[in-house]
């Protein structure tokens, strides 16, 4: 019986669907739809190393780039693989693997061809993150030291050792060494939206601040020209979108004026690379959510667009060495993500991965409109509306993305699609505290101005409604991490205008969420949500787990059992407090996953679970 309370379950203790089940085998299709991303290329610029999840898990493999085929894993991990880089004279890969899909991630080197694997970092439950390769140095913070700071260490792959560069409390970065191994840049996270570069005198320890900066502001990159004179980085200092800029350092090691040289009105620079000579920069625009490639030529201002392949979104630049070769993702909402190369010399571009989407006709996906409407302040919104066939008002989903300072761009979503293709809409808004639309846009939910942003789920309904997209009766809310916060905010705050909810790893009470999170986490979070010291009154009242009493629509609720990002705990809340008010509510906890489902099966599963839920509450069949 699908209507009746169940207990909080593993997903291995339930039973599998039937293959005969038409929902299931077409939703498991589309869930099963791959990607590669997290290209690196070789230093010859012949072959491409990227991440894949066509074995079912997320791990390495390699390509050649003239897009002959001849795709080959690296090595074999149970594990997720969530990044890599391939060293700068060809003979290794870094790789970091996710044990479980927690945040404990290790690092790894292994040869191209697969042998001499070894672990570089100490194999506990210390959080490292791979920043990538500077000569033969690796690059990574690690919480070894302090579980409330990633700290800056550096890994010389020549002598196997490892050494410590700097204390970042909170987060850090070390983004990148200068050629002649004297000096460092470190990006060190104030708090969320709020960020510094760090130069580091590698000898002495001696820092000197990059990026002195009021107010708030985000900065980004941080990387040498060949002779350590010069600085690439993002920057929306002084400014409200961010842009390409670069700071030269003097003879003493003091950084001089920054220079603004690559900007867009109305556009953010999202990523940039630059080559091993400096003569170029590959940049990537972000306009309200579609991407834009532009070419610089250094060290002048000579601005070039490039034509883009087929996907909204372009991601993970990376150069060869001798600067003729440029690879990145490319994908989109009726796309998944691949690598492309592109050769500078003639601006051809080749596609170097072909994602396997088996039963999924890529050319009858949904394509979302770009819609605009006002918040209960006049503060103008944004979002993508997906629509299925057919005409007037009918079941919407209304999913909201992560961070918050995350932004929803169109890219391939299988929930979303299969969704579409039951015949429930989709409607995926970037409210208030969403990025890419400028500094203040990302700032204006924090702390007590979160009431602000949970009042935009009211203005999502009110725009459905009035344009006739959506039936009043058939409204259904979810989102994962932050959006899982925004689903049972939601449903506390408008109990009348939702017919059901999922929440995916979302936060339910901010003080079991900073007792228990990864102490840094905690520490750069304060400002986003409150302080957990001088603000308990604030994180209550903004804690949906206290209004539950309110709750009327069924939630489904989906949560890895690793998650340390946002923890179990949050999870086991919620469906608890509302089994014992009798609200329809259904749990499915991973076992293998942490913050957010990786691997393809629990991907499938999260998936029909998510479409058999709203399907069941939303009745598409009457419309």
């Amino acid at each position: 019986m699908r209507n009746r309370l169940v207990p909080f379950l593993l997903l291995a203790a339930m039973p599998a669907f039937g293959s005969d089940n038409d929902l299931t085998a077409a939703v498991e299709r589309m869930a099963r739809v791959t990607s590669s991303s997290s290209p690196a290329l070789s230093p010859d610029g012949l072959k491409v190393a990227f991440l894949s999840n066509r074995s079912g898990v997320p791990q390495a493999w390699i390509a050649s780039t003239d897009g002959t085929g001849g795709e080959k894993p690296v090595g074999s991990f149970e594990d997720p693989v969530t990044g890599l880089d391939w060293s700068p004279d060809g003979q290794w890969l870094a790789l970091s693997v996710a044990p479980g899909g927690g945040l404990n991630e290790q690092i790894y080197l292994v040869h191209p061809d697969g042998s001499g694997l070894k672990r570089i970092t100490a194999g506990g439950k210390e959080n490292n993150r791979l920043a990538g390769w500077s000569g033969k140095l690796v690059r990574f913070s690690s919480s070894l030291k302090d579980p409330a700071s990633l700290d800056a260490y550096l890994y010389d792959s020549a002598t196997e050792k490892t050494r410590f560069v700097a204390a970042n409390p909170g987060v850090g970065t070390l983004t990148d060494v200068s050629a002649d191994g004297k000096r460092a840049v470190v990006s060190r996270v104030r708090s969320r939206g709020d960020n510094n570069l760090f130069l580091i005198d590698l000898a002495t320890g001696r820092e000197e601040l990059l990026t002195p900066h009021d107010p708030p502001g985000s900065f980004g990159g941080g990387k040498f020209t060949p002779d350590g004179a010069t600085v690439y980085l993002t920057s929306n200092k002084d400014s409200d979108n961010a842009y390409l800029a670069r700071m030269r350092i003097g003879s003493d090691g003091k950084p001089q004026a920054m220079e603004k040289i690559a900007h867009r009105d109305g556009a953010e620079v999202d990523d940039f690379e630059i080559d091993s000579g400096a003569t170029r920069a590959a940049v990537l625009f972000n306009v309200a959510g579609r991407s834009e490639l532009a070419v610089l030529r250094l060290p002048g201002l000579e601005l070039t667009s490039v034509p883009a392949p087929p996907g909204e979104i372009l991601e993970n630049l990376d150069f060869s060495a001798d600067g003729k070769r440029l690879a990145f993702t490319a994908g989109g909402a009726q796309r998944p993500t691949d690598v492309w190369v592109l050769r500078l010399e003639n601006s051809s571009q080749i596609q170097v991965t072909r994602s396997p989407h088996e039963g999924v006709d890529l050319a009858k996906l949904a394509a979302p409109e770009l819609v605009r409407f006002p918040a209960h302040d006049g503060l103008e919104l944004s979002g993508w509306l997906y629509r299925p066939p057919g005409g007037g008002a009918g079941p919407v989903v209304i999913s909201f993305h992560g961070g918050p300072e995350g932004q929803e761009r169109p890219r391939f979503n299988p929930t979303y699609q299969a969704l579409l293709a039951r015949g429930i809409g989709v409607l995926a808004p970037n409210v208030r505290g969403s990025s890419g639309f400028g500094k203040k846009f990302v700032n204006l939910d924090n702390g007590p101005l979160r009431v602000d942003a949970v009042k935009d789920i009211k203005a999502c309904v009110d725009f459905l409604v009035s344009r006739r997209i959506a039936d009043p009766k058939r409204i259904g809310i979810m989102g994962g991490s932050y959006g899982g916060y925004m689903t049972v905010a939601g449903l506390v705050e408008y109990p009348d205008l939702f017919a059901a909810g999922a929440d995916l790893f979302g936060i339910v009470n901010f003080e079991t969420f900073f007792a228990h999170t990864e102490p840094w986490m905690a520490a750069i979070s304060t400002k986003e949500y409150g302080d957990p010291v001088t603000q308990k009154d604030l994180l209550r009242q903004l804690s949906p787990l206290f209004k539950l009493d309110r709750v009327k629509a069924p939630l489904l609720v989906l949560h890895g059992a690793n998650d340390t990002n946002v923890p179990l705990v949050e999870a086991k809340q919620v469906a608890d407090e509302l089994k014992k008010r009798g609200v329809p509510v259904e749990s499915v906890i991973f076992p293998d996953e942490g913050h957010g489902f990786r691997k393809i099966p629990n991907r499938v599963r999260s998936t029909v679970e998510t479409v058999r839920w709203f399907e069941k509450y939303l009745n598409p069949a009457t419309s």
